[in-house]
């Protein structure tokens, strides 16, 4: 698995990164050999933060954790992601490394996380509406006024691409083009 380490306004020293590495070194198992591992480190209002993005091939998994410990923080990061993975188990199991799901004794004795039984992912209702031809900023008006968080259209400035405005934990707003 490939590291990748991001300080924002805070100096860790490498003990962190190399505790993390070894913490995340641990989901190695899950992912084919092609996996990156993006964590990105900082520090608000006393707390510690740590977001944790896993790549492999088609795959993204994010978990953001705070505590007040930077080494709990990055436990917690961890620990998510492997929640995440047992939870949509059957899902995955086509995408990550064969075998991913097999446990040994030892693994047995120090996982933490239980194993958790997997929902059915339900539709609980359809809506059908228009998608119109907008400007990212009468979108992000809409969105407002509907007081929705998130809110797709046909960006006019982008050749009426499929275009998903929404808003952000930080109180900005997000805008998801489609690449093709």
């Amino acid at each position: 698995m490939k590291f990748v380490f991001t300080d924002k306004k805070v100096n860790l020293p490498n003990k962190v990164h190399a505790y993390a590495e070894k913490k995340v070194g641990k989901l190695d198992r899950y992912f084919k050999a092609d996996a990156e591992a993006s964590i990105v480190f900082s520090v608000e209002k006393d707390r510690n933060n740590v977001e944790l993005t896993v790549r492999s091939g088609g795959t993204i998994i994010r978990v953001a954790e705070s505590t007040s410990d930077m080494f709990a923080t990055i436990d917690a990061a961890v620990a998510s992601v492997e929640r995440q993975l047992r939870k949509n188990k059957a899902r995955l199991e086509k995408r990550l490394r064969q075998d991913a799901f097999v446990r040994s004794v030892e693994e047995e004795i120090s996982s933490f996380v239980p194993e958790v039984e997997e929902d059915e992912f339900r539709i609980v209702r359809t809506k059908k509406f228009p998608i119109k031809p907008m400007t990212v900023e009468e979108a992000v008006l809409q969105m407002n006024l509907v007081d929705h968080t998130f809110f797709a259209f046909k960006d006019v400035d982008n050749d009426g691409a499929f275009s998903v405005v929404y808003k952000r934990n930080d109180g900005g707003y997000g805008l998801i083009e489609d690449a093709e």
